[in-house]
This record gives structure tokens, sequence and C-alpha cells, in this order.
């Protein structure tokens, strides 16, 4: 049997003629680049979200990256982020001019450990950005109130979180001063090709961002501000209009897989492994975590890779490498110990696939293949 990491083919068949039908408005509209479908959807996703505005954008990397612009972030600045993320996360702010600085992640959720920020501010910080990472919250609380007291912004890297919900119910995106999501498609709510948006509460924020996703230019051709073109196509806006709505039903599919693959761990006994944890499960909210992922632990993991491709079944490690120990960062002069949360879960997490369609004979049998794994 072969089990694909993600099936997108499974997931868009139904859909097909729905979005081939609004493909075809678009063509017929002329409206290629932002426009109504944009619109609309910006409107969805900001009511979705729990904000006010939404600003719709070409990538989640493109959303980090305005949204610090819109902040100000520039040379000499320093942004709070951790070392296990995707690399725009930290490659944003460089691409400013600024300095990534890390803190390292807990343990059990991947995110970062707010008991470990406050004694990284300077005078220098000009943002905290946490990352939601997998599907699941931060522990936002406690970070939103350093910030506070810092007197410096927070930016949501929520791209792998849409819809989920902090331990109060409100939702990824909402609870900083700006908010990033990402469309790529392999995320719960994906596009057909690069999207993103950057939402938020604050008026003055929306209107900067904006202006800033067409070169700075306001009105067309005058420019006070130097932007960039982070504009959103309305054909993956169009696209994500038709899919947002089926955005819940495929969420609450896979909550039901990693509710499976906990009962199936536990019936067939599989030890040494270590499922995800939800953190906020048991506070009653219904997104507590909307696996993007689905993350496993093993010490291990490469072996146990290895074995589950030879039997077919697809898996991705999520990241091999954490930010300090890349070439690119070498210069900050971090070394190999420094964030030790962080190099763990680069050795020993892997994915399994979660997505919606899964069924029950796929689930079982990626259960019952790492059962039968013996390292050697």
């Amino acid at each position: 049997m072969n089990v694909p990491l993600l099936d997108l083919r499974a997931q868009h068949e139904p859909l097909h003629q729905e979005i081939l039908g609004t493909i075809d408005r678009v063509m017929k509209s002329g409206e290629f680049i932002m426009g109504r479908e944009v619109a609309a959807l910006e409107e969805s996703i900001a009511h979705y979200c729990g904000v006010r505005f939404g600003v719709g954008v070409s990538s989640g990397t493109d959303a980090l990256l305005v949204a610090l612009m819109a902040l100000g972030v520039g040379p000499g600045d320093e942004v709070i982020t951790p070392p296990y993320s995707f690399f725009a996360t930290a490659g944003v702010v460089s691409r400013l001019g600024a300095t990534p600085v890390f803190v390292d992640i807990d343990p059990v959720t991947f995110n970062i450990d707010p008991a470990k920020v406050e004694a990284r501010i300077t005078s220098r910080t000009r943002a905290i950005v946490p990352v939601h990472l997998y599907g699941q919250v931060a522990d936002m609380q406690p970070i939103l109130e350093i910030a506070t007291r810092a007197g410096v912004p927070v930016v949501e890297d929520a791209a792998q979180a849409i819809g989920a919900e902090y331990k109060d119910g409100r939702r990824a995106g909402s609870m900083g001063a700006l908010g990033c999501l990402s469309f790529f498609p392999s995320k719960n709510l994906g596009a057909m090709g690069d999207a993103g948006m950057v939402v938020t509460d604050d008026q003055a924020l929306a209107d900067r961002l904006r202006i800033l996703r067409v070169h700075g230019g306001q009105p067309k051709y005058y420019h006070q501000v130097i932007g960039g073109n982070f504009r959103l196509d309305s054909i993956q806006a169009a696209v994500l209009n038709v899919k947002f709505k089926y955005l819940d039903q495929w969420t609450a599919s896979r909550q039901r897989n990693a509710e499976r693959y906990e009962g199936l761990f536990l019936e067939l006994d599989v030890r040494d492994v270590a499922l995800p944890k939800a953190v906020y499960k048991a506070d009653g909210v219904r997104h507590y975590h909307i696996y993007n992922q689905f993350v496993i632990r093993s010490s291990h993991r490469d072996q146990l890779r290895e074995y589950l491709k030879q039997n077919g079944i697809a898996t991705e490690i999520y990241y091999p490498v954490p930010f300090h120990l890349q070439k690119c960062f070498a210069s900050l002069g971090h070394q190999r110990g420094d964030f030790p949360e962080s190099e763990k879960a680069a050795s020993e997490t892997l994915a399994l696939p979660i997505y919606p369609e899964l069924t029950e004979e796929r689930l079982r049998y990626v259960a019952e293949a790492i059962r039968t794994f013996e390292p050697r």
C-alpha cells in the first residue's frame, strides 16, 4: 500500500467544477490582480480570524516581510523569534537588515518558550515573532504581557495555523498587532500557487500594508515610501474563496485522524514514539489544534523514516537544521548546543500523513508499520 504525505487530488476532485467555474468568472471579468475576489477573501478571512482587516498578499513569506516593513523594522533592529520554524520566519528579518534573536522552543508544543523571551529583549528589539507551529497556537498571554511591558509589537507567524484557537478562544493571528497567514498549496487552506494574507485589528497598520504591497504608491505612481510587489492575484483568491467554505470540515477531519492515530497507537501498543500533544484540548476549545502537520518524535527518526519509505509511507522532516546552525546565519556566532530543544526537535521529529481524506485503512497501515519497526 502507498500512503502519500498529502493528496491534493483527493481534495480537489469534488470541487473540480466549482473551481473551474470561479476561474472562468475571473477570466471573463479581466480582473487578474486584486479586484473583487481578493476583497471578498480578505473580508472572509478577517472575520474568520476574529479581526477587522485582512490584506491579501503574494505569499506567506511576503506576509511576514510586509508586516515587519509596516512596523518600520530595518537595519540595526532586532526581532525575537524561535530558531525552529520554516526559514521565512527568520529570513525576512535579515532581508530587512535587522538581526534575528533566537529564543528556544518548548519541547511539547514546538513553539517559542515564553519563559525565555524577556531575557532576550534589548533596546534594539522592534518586534517579537512567535510561530504557531504545526497548527497549534503558542502560549500567547505571557508573550503579550512581556511585549506590552517592553513596548514591543507582536507579529504572529500563523502560516500553519489558520483557525487554530488559544485556550481563551482567540484565534491565531488575532492576538498580536499583526498576524501572517500562508495559503501555500499544502496548508489546510491552500491555493493553487502562492498566496498569503496579513490580518490585523489596527486600521492604520492595515492602511500601511495596502500601500506597501503596491510598491508604496498612493495614489498610483506617487510614492512616499518604498514598498514591494506583494499583490495577491485574483485567480488564487477565487480558488481560495471556493475552498474556504470547506475549511472547518477539513480541520475536523484532520482532528479526527489525529485522534484515530492516538487510538491506534494505544491499541497496537506502539512504543518509543511520542505523539503530538494538543495542550488546549482540555479547555474545550473547538480548534485546539488544526494539525497542519502531525509530528511524532523518535530517537531513531531517520531509521524509522527509511523503514516507512520502504513500506510505501511518505513522511517529511520539518525542520532538519534549526536557524542558528544554518550557514547563512553563521555571522551571528551561535554554536551547537545554544538552543538544545530546537536541536533535539530537529533530530527527532517526523511528520506523518494527516490530510482530511485519509482512510481508516491507511491510518491503520501507518500505525501498524510503526509498530513493526525495529531500530538497528
